[in-house]
């Protein structure tokens, strides 16, 4: 045992071959000891979910690198500048499992993992801890007593500290420091994140964005967010000249008189077929639509995605923002300035409430309250999204109860629509009742059921959007209806359907472009917002990108509305789509190269977005 305790200890003469050796074993104990912090931070990652979740980690070895490295290499780091076992292991539990406790209580109050934006809201994270109660779970007591058990194990195994100098400890440092940054460098590389360095298949939900993170752990997925909080500013920005153009306007209140209830409803996936010339639908899917866009302004919404996404063109139609911030913290939206307004401002999804982070996102957005599965359409099902015909009514009963005397602005977004589809069978009854004979001698049995359950969700749809126009249009106060798709639909793998009917989906010309992003919005009014706004709400509107439909409905109400709003007016009127494709609408036509004028308004929108994005300005609304 004496060979092994003197490895224990610094030796009593310090020749080369002494030096090394306890070197070497003190390395060994620095590494393992940051293996351990590693994997005890994995075993805090899940917060409250299940322990299987853990799994996952094991079930892909370059997953357990990602999430240990980091920790080894920081461990010999601090090493390597300080001599000291015990100090580079406390410094290292310090960081990584402060920063996972930190993880750990987020998940547990909020549903919702630890990013590097963060820390960039200290003061609002200040704010929300006020509202916990922090305490020792059994997880957490298993964390420190592996801690404890690790510090314990060093003061026997690795106490002793080398003398000072040496060259072994200078390519130490340089080979840990190297070993940081090659680390970071594959925790922030989107390809393999996005690729095959986690399983999802030990996770419940694969569509929430929490458990999606869980599934990467905790220093990798942490790492990995640094890199999308890093928003470069748009070319040539000037702060203080984007500061001048929001400056030039001021927030204008809406005039009492002018104030008016606006229900706002994005459609899952909802597209109008019947206006292609590819297929020969019953005039029923449609009419009911129909009906409701002749009393309407209406026009193309050009999206930023396809088939999927569909956050994107909800969050752009909230903010006015063409290209979307992380919404960490509170983000300036048009929610916050209804708010600012007196107005009322909920919603409804009739989903979970963690799908794409709604529910601390739509809270960042400035929703007052928000109504999930979790906290409302269980009484239908706990496990399955509510249908449009359950969620409808319930919407309805929900603005009845709203008729406070306070305006209202209400934003929900429908699931119903969501692909893919059944495509052994129709869920709206015999498919031959909805489609045509010609279609089904035309296509594939698979295509023709996914076409049939995809327009019987339509057909549904527009009747629940009838009874809602004949709910509104029958009240005595002021409503004024927001109703668009967020994207087309899932149509089979590989777009086989749309392939199928020859719709031209080929983003290099303007009608393929056109076809692939474009859904439609529509915008409606009882008469008492009529006769309070002086506008008939009827008519063809323009085409626009959903970060422009806002500017659109204030135009429409008479109302001059927010600073922000006010200051992107002529470019909403003038290049009305600034598409993430680089492709423009600028006077009603596509291109992708701007006029002199065009690209000037076109800059500003950016400077004014990045702007905005970086200066809250509703810090006074309760």
């Amino acid at each position: 045992m004496k060979p092994f305790f003197r490895l224990c200890q610094p030796p009593e003469h310090w020749t080369p071959k002494a030096r090394l050796g306890f070197w070497s074993w003190q390395f060994l104990w620095v590494a393992l000891s940051a293996v351990g912090i590693g994997l005890t931070s994995l075993f805090l990652s899940i917060g409250s979910y299940p322990v299987r979740y853990v799994q996952g980690f094991f079930a892909t070895p370059v997953l357990l690198a990602l999430n240990i490295a980091p920790c080894v290499c920081l461990a010999l780091l601090l090493y390597g500048l300080t001599r000291r076992v015990l100090v580079s292991y406390t410094l290292t539990a310090a960081v990584v499992l402060g920063f996972s406790t930190a993880n750990y209580f987020k998940l547990l109050f909020r549903d919702d993992p630890l990013m590097f934006a963060d820390l960039t809201i200290v003061r609002e994270a200040a704010n929300m801890l006020g509202r916990y109660r922090l305490f020792l779970s059994r997880r957490l007591a298993v964390a420190l007593a592996a801690v404890i058990l690790g510090f314990f194990l060093l003061v026997v195994f690795a106490k002793g500290r080398p003398p000072k100098g040496g060259r072994f400890r200078h390519v130490l440092a340089l080979a840990a420091a190297a070993g940081c940054v090659l680390s970071y460098l594959f925790c922030t590389d989107p390809v393999l994140y996005n690729g095959k360095a986690a399983d999802y298949r030990y996770i419940d939900h694969f569509w929430s964005a929490t458990e999606q993170y869980i599934a990467h752990g905790f220093v990798y997925p942490f790492l990995n967010s640094t890199a999308a909080t890093a928003q470069f500013p748009p070319d040539g920005y000037r702060e203080a000249e984007a500061a001048a153009l929001l400056d030039a306007c001021e927030d204008a209140d809406i005039p009492t008189d002018r104030q008016v209830n606006v229900v706002g409803i994005m459609l899952e996936a909802f597209q109008d077929f019947s206006r292609f010339d590819v297929l020969d639908l019953p005039e029923g899917i449609y009419a009911d639509y129909h009906s409701l866009e002749a009393e309407s302004v209406r026009g193309d919404l050009i999206t930023n995605i396809f088939a999927a996404g569909t956050v994107d063109t909800e969050r752009c139609f909230l903010t006015g923002y063409s290209s979307l911030p992380d919404f960490r913290g509170k983000t300036n939206s048009y929610p916050w300035y209804f708010r600012s307004q007196g107005y009322q401002v909920t919603g409804m999804h009739p989903c979970f409430q963690w799908f794409y982070n709604r529910v601390n996102i739509n809270e960042n957005l400035g929703f007052e309250d928000y109504q999930f599965i979790e906290n409302h359409f269980n009484i239908y099902s706990e496990t399955t999204p509510t249908a449009d015909a359950l969620f409808f009514p319930d919407l309805i009963e929900d603005l009845k109860a709203r008729q406070t005397g306070a305006p209202l602005f209400s934003f929900s977004v429908t699931y119903q629509g969501h692909g893919p589809y059944p495509t052994d069978s129709c869920i709206w009854g015999n498919a031959d009742d909805i489609l045509t004979p010609e279609l089904k001698a035309a296509y594939s049995p698979e295509a023709y059921n996914i076409m049939a359950n995809y327009f019987g969700s339509v057909k549904d749809t527009s009747r629940c959007l009838l009874e809602l126009r004949d709910f509104l249009a029958a009240q005595e106060e002021p409503y004024v209806l927001v109703l668009f798709g967020d994207h087309n639909p899932w149509m089979g793998d590989g777009n086989s359907v749309y392939t199928a009917m020859g719709l031209d989906l080929d983003q290099g010309t303007q009608e393929g472009f056109r076809n692939y992003y474009a859904t439609r919005y529509l915008i409606w009014a009882n008469d008492a917002a009529k006769a309070a706004t002086g506008n008939a709400f009827v008519g063809d509107g323009p085409d626009l990108g959903p970060y422009f439909l806002m500017n659109h409905l204030f135009e429409l109400c008479g109302w001059d509305g927010p600073a922000y709003l006010q200051a992107t007016n002529d470019v909403a009127q003038r290049v009305s789509v600034q598409h993430q494709t680089g492709m423009y609408l600028e006077n009603g036509a596509f291109t992708r190269e701007l006029t002199g004028e065009g690209a000037i308004l076109s800059r500003d929108y950016q400077w004014l977005q990045y702007y905005d994005k970086h200066h809250f300005r509703y810090r006074d609304v309760d």
